[in-house]
């Protein structure tokens, strides 16, 4: 009998396992083999409703089916998107705490101060899409065109308001822009998500809203809201019939939003592509171009680093814009 034979059964498998979990940390395929074993949460830093909590739910159905395992959707909004943002900042950097974000990501930096910094403490996983921003009118409001609604603010100017949903967002920039370009007066009025924005102007408790295609379509559809102008070089073939900002002679309305997928930094470079594989093969799907269209979406569906390029050039872009035109967070 050899000396390996006279070592006891439960040490025998303890030995194995440890060798085996030595391996496991040696060997990055190994690793991204084993990932994931559990349930990946991704954070909305916004409530229910708005555009980055529809795309990503439109998306993880087919990436859970893909990688194998549960994805729960947690919104946690609050301060602009800050308060989801940093709960992912600070978690553990091991591919099952992610961020879906829009573009207030991008901007936040040139708006306020921030307790992190966002290019050095979230890893981009892939930028998933892009959409125009929408203006939409309670139909209280007695305009129907932009020129209309423009006039209607010089007449009457600090008398009309416009929700967004929350502070540095595409939606309040694109209010912003607005403004300047027209030289109107208009009151911004914040909510913490785009889906509490569109309760209130739903009600007519707020005037004007600027939101993403996939929030306002069915209430435009409906006759209960009226769609007055889109951002971007052309129309959008989700909404056809709603003529660009440019078309109707107002020029320097650039705020489409993009949404993008984040990790903490850190995360290994095979567990950040192994994600990547999975949202890319979801967003480029042909089951998924269907809905995406409908809702207004563009997929990019592009690489960590065209990503993390991507993202530091438009945080810069942003930051510049911001500063010149003196836009404020309110």
């Amino acid at each position: 009998m050899t000396s390996s034979n006279l070592i006891p059964l439960s040490r025998r498998r303890l030995l194995a396992a440890a060798g085996a979990a030595g391996l496991l940390a040696q060997s990055p395929t190994l690793r991204a083999q084993a990932y994931p074993s559990r349930q990946i949460r991704i954070v909305v830093p916004y409530g229910p409703g708005g555009g980055t909590d529809i795309l990503i739910r439109m998306l993880s159905p087919a990436v859970s089916a893909s990688i194998g395992q549960p994805i729960v959707i947690e919104n946690k909004p609050g301060a602009g998107s800050v308060l989801g943002t940093e709960l992912v900042v600070r978690a553990p950097a091991d591919g099952y705490t992610l961020l879906a974000m829009d573009s207030a990501l991008l901007t936040n930096p040139g708006l306020r101060k921030l307790p992190f910094d966002t290019k050095r403490e979230l890893a981009p996983i892939t930028m998933m899409a892009t959409a125009p921003v929408i203006l939409v009118a309670h139909p209280s409001v007695a305009a129907k065109t932009l020129t209309e609604l423009m006039a209607l603010a010089k007449a009457r100017p600090g008398s009309l308001n416009y929700a967004s949903g929350g502070n540095g967002a595409s939606t309040h920039l694109a209010g912003e822009l607005v403004k300047i370009a027209a030289g109107v007066d208009i009151a911004h009025i914040p909510y913490k998500g785009t889906g509490p924005a569109m309760t209130d102007l739903l009600a007519g408790h707020v005037q004007m809203q600027f939101a993403g295609i996939s929030s306002v379509r069915a209430h435009v559809e409906a006759g209960k809201l009226r769609a007055i102008a889109v951002t971007g070089a052309q129309r959008n073939p989700a909404m056809p019939e709603v003529p660009t900002f440019v078309e109707q002679g107002l020029k320097g309305v650039d705020a489409d939003t993009w949404w993008g997928l984040y990790s903490p930094a850190g995360i290994p470079a095979e567990l950040a592509t192994t994600l990547n594989e999975h949202f890319v093969r979801a967003l480029r799907s042909s089951e998924m171009a269907g809905k995406l269209a409908g809702a207004g979406f563009v997929p990019i569906a592009n690489s960590p680093a065209e990503h993390t390029t991507m993202m530091h050039a438009m945080i810069d872009r942003w930051a510049e814009v911001i500063a010149q035109a003196k836009i404020q967070a309110d």
